[in-house]
C-alpha cells in the first residue's frame, strides 16, 4: 500500500475528513513555528548583543508563551480529532468489507473464512498508528517542511543549500529500510492470520477432538504456529529500533552540518547573530516531520499490510445488486446454469435446467458435490453463474432474468434454512428476530407451533429469554434447526413465498425430522414454493418434483 492510497479516500469517508482537518492543523502548526522561531531568535539576540534586557522583552516573552500555549493547543487537538477519526475509519472500513462480502456472496468467502475474520476482526484495528501517527507525519512532511524550508530560504541561502541536498537523503535511507518493513509486516500478517486459523478450527472441532481423546495433541501445532507469530514480531520491532537509530544518527549530523557552518560564519562576522539563531532554531524543525515519519512508519506497517487486504477486497467486483424492482414471482427457473469452481475444471451444477413453482415442493437431488448448494446460491442470487441464467417468472408469465433485477428485493421474498443455521449471542427472541429484527411477539409465537419451536420453549426456562451462547450454545442441533424453521415462517408471515431448505434433515432424529416434513406440507398448502436440497428418502418422498443435479468436466 503507498503511504496515502486513495482507495482508502475512497472508500473511507472519515479519512477524507481527517486529511482535510490534519493539513489543516499542520499549516497552522507551521505558521507557529515560524513565528516562535523569529520570536525567539529575536529576544536571544536583543540579551546578547547588548547585555541587558530590551525594554520590549516581556511583550515579546508574553508573546511566545502565547504561541507555545497555541502549539500546545493544536497538538492536543490533532490528538482528540486524530483518534476520532481512527475510530470512524476502522468502523466504516470494516462495514465496508462486510458489506462488500455480503453482497459477493459465499464465492468470494470461499477457503478464506478465517483469514477475513482475522483482518476484520483484529487486523484493521492496527490503522490506528497509521492514521494517529503517521498520516499526520506524512502530511507535516508535504506542508511544514517546504515552508519551512522557504522561511529558511529568506534568511540564508547557504544554510537552505545544506539542507536541501541533505533532506532528500533521509527518504532514501526510509525507502531502503522501508522495502525491508513491508515484507517483514506482510509476513507478520500472514502469521497472524495463520495462528487465527488455526484457533478457529481448533475450538470449533475441540468437541470431536476430545471424543477421540486428542484434544492434548493440537497443543503443539497452536505452540509453533504461535512461535513463528512471535519471532515475526520480534524482527519487525528489531528492525524498527534499527532503522529509527540510522535515521536519528544521520539527521543529528545533517543539524550539526548547519549549525557549524552557522557558527564559523558568525565568528567571521559574515551573519548577523538574529539570522543565525532562527535558522539554528528552524533547522531541526526542518528535518522532523521526516525523521518522525520513519519512526512511525514501522508502527503503522501492519495497519498499512491490513488496509491494503482490506483495499484489495473492496476492489474486487461484488456483482450487480440493483437493478429494476423485483416482481412476485410464480415461478423461479434455472436455465442452462453451469457453476465453474476456482481451481476446479468440473462445471457443478452443469447445465441446469429446472423449476421451481410456488405451491409446490422440488427437490434437488444427486450426488455430494455436483452442485446441489451452488444452484441454491445463484438462485438466491449470492452469486453470477458462469453460464446460462435464472430467470424470475411473476404471476402474469412475463419472465424477468434475475441479474435485470435488485438483488435484495429479491431476497426479501425468499426464507432461507441453511444446513447449519447461524445462532448469535442474545435471547431466542432475539434469534428469531435476525431475519425480521421488528417481528413483533405476536408474529413470533404464530410462527413457533407450525416450526415445532413451542415444545423448544416448554423445555427451556426462560422461554423466549432464554440466552444463547455463540455457535448455538444451549441448544441441540434439532433445536436450532427448529429455530430456524420459526425464522422461515416469520419471513412467510412478512411475504416471502419461496422457501430454501439446504439439507434440513441432516443430524437430525426422527422426531424432529417429522416436525421438519409437517412444516413443509404446511408451507406448500400455504401457497409457498418450496426448495429442498435433500438426501434423504423421506424428504425426496414429500417433494412434488424430482429435480437430479449433476456435475460435467470443463475445457481447459
Amino acid at each position: 500500500m503507498r503511504p496515502l492510497d486513495a482507495r482508502l479516500l475512497r472508500h473511507a469517508r472519515a479519512a477524507r475528513r481527517w486529511v482535510a482537518l490534519a493539513t489543516a492543523l499542520q499549516v497552522a502548526g507551521a505558521g507557529l513555528l515560524v513565528v516562535q522561531a523569529f520570536l525567539l531568535a529575536g529576544a536571544l539576540a536583543a540579551v546578547v548583543t547588548t547585555g541587558t534586557l530590551p525594554p520590549g522583552l516581556p511583550a515579546d516573552a508574553a508573546a511566545l508563551a502565547a504561541v507555545v500555549a497555541a502549539r500546545a493547543g493544536l497538538s492536543a487537538a490533532q490528538e482528540r480529532f486524530a483518534h476520532r477519526a481512527a475510530t470512524d475509519v476502522v468502523t466504516e472500513l470494516r462495514g465496508a468489507v462486510l458489506d462488500h462480502l455480503a453482497e459477493a456472496g459465499p464465492a468470494a468467502v470461499a477457503g478464506r473464512g478465517p483469514e477475513l475474520t482475522t483482518l476484520v476482526a483484529r487486523g484493521l484495528d492496527a490503522l490506528d498508528a497509521y492514521l494517529v501517527r503517521y498520516l499526520p507525519q506524512l502530511l507535516a512532511t508535504a506542508v511544514v517542511t517546504p515552508a519551512l524550508l522557504a522561511v529558511v530560504v529568506t534568511q540564508d541561502l547557504l544554510s537552505a543549500v545544506l539542507m536541501a541536498v541533505t533532506l532528500p537523503l533521509v527518504p532514501l535511507l526510509m525507502a531502503l529500510v522501508g522495502w525491508t518493513t513491508q515484507a517483514l509486516a506482510r509476513r507478520r500478517i500472514a502469521r497472524m492470520q495463520q495462528l487465527g486459523a488455526q484457533v478457529l478450527d481448533l475450538v470449533a472441532g475441540l468437541p470431536t477432538l476430545r471424543a477421540l481423546g486428542r484434544d492434548r495433541g493440537q497443543a503443539a501445532r497452536v505452540r509453533a504456529v504461535g512461535d513463528a507469530y512471535r519471532r515475526s514480531t520480534s524482527a519487525v520491532l528489531r528492525q524498527a529500533f534499527l532503522s529509527g537509530l540510522v535515521l536519528e544518527l544521520f539527521t543529528t549530523l545533517a543539524v550539526a552540518l548547519v549549525a557549524v557552518g552557522i557558527g564559523l560564519r558568525l565568528v567571521g562576522g559574515d551573519l548577523d547573530l538574529r539570522t543565525g539563531l532562527t535558522v539554528l532554531v528552524l533547522a531541526p524543525e526542518v528535518y522532523l516531520p521526516l525523521r518522525m515519519v520513519g519512526q512511525h512508519f514501522h508502527a503503522s506497517s501492519d495497519g498499512l499490510a491490513a488496509a491494503a487486504q482490506a483495499l484489495d477486497v473492496l476492489d474486487r467486483p461484488a456483482g450487480r445488486r440493483e437493478g429494476r424492482a423485483a416482481p412476485r414471482v410464480a415461478a423461479v427457473r434455472w436455465e442452462g446454469v453451469d457453476v465453474v469452481h476456482p481451481g476446479r475444471d468440473v462445471a457443478a451444477p452443469a447445465g441446469l435446467t429446472a423449476e421451481v413453482g410456488v405451491g409446490r415442493v422440488t427437490a434437488l437431488v444427486g450426488a455430494s458435490g455436483a452442485g446441489k448448494s451452488s444452484a441454491v446460491d445463484v438462485l438466491l442470487g449470492l452469486r453470477a453463474p458462469d453460464a446460462g441464467r435464472v430467470v424470475l417468472v411473476d404471476v402474469t408469465g412475463a419472465a424477468h432474468d434475475l441479474a435485470d433485477v435488485d438483488r435484495r428485493a429479491w431476497q426479501r421474498q425468499v426464507a432461507w434454512v441453511p444446513q447449519r443455521p447461524v445462532v448469535v449471542p442474545g435471547t431466542l427472541a432475539d434469534n428469531v428476530r435476525v431475519v425480521v429484527p421488528d417481528a413483533t411477539d405476536a408474529e413470533l409465537q404464530r410462527a413457533a407451533a407450525p416450526a415445532g419451536l413451542d415444545a423448544v420453549l416448554a423445555d427451556v426456562p426462560g422461554g423466549w429469554h432464554t440466552p444463547l451462547g455463540s455457535g448455538g450454545l444451549g441448544l441441540s442441533a434439532g433445536q436450532r434447526q427448529r429455530l430456524a424453521l420459526a425464522r422461515a415462517f416469520v419471513r412467510v408471515g412478512r411475504g416471502a413465498h419461496l422457501v430454501v431448505l439446504d439439507e434440513p434433515t441432516a443430524h437430525l432424529d426422527a422426531a424432529t425430522e417429522q416436525v421438519l416434513l409437517d412444516a413443509v406440507v404446511r408451507l406448500r398448502d400455504a401457497g409457498c414454493g418450496v426448495l429442498l436440497v435433500a438426501h434423504r428418502p423421506t424428504l425426496v418422498a414429500v417433494a412434488d418434483d424430482v429435480v437430479e443435479v449433476s456435475s460435467a468436466g470443463v475445457a481447459a
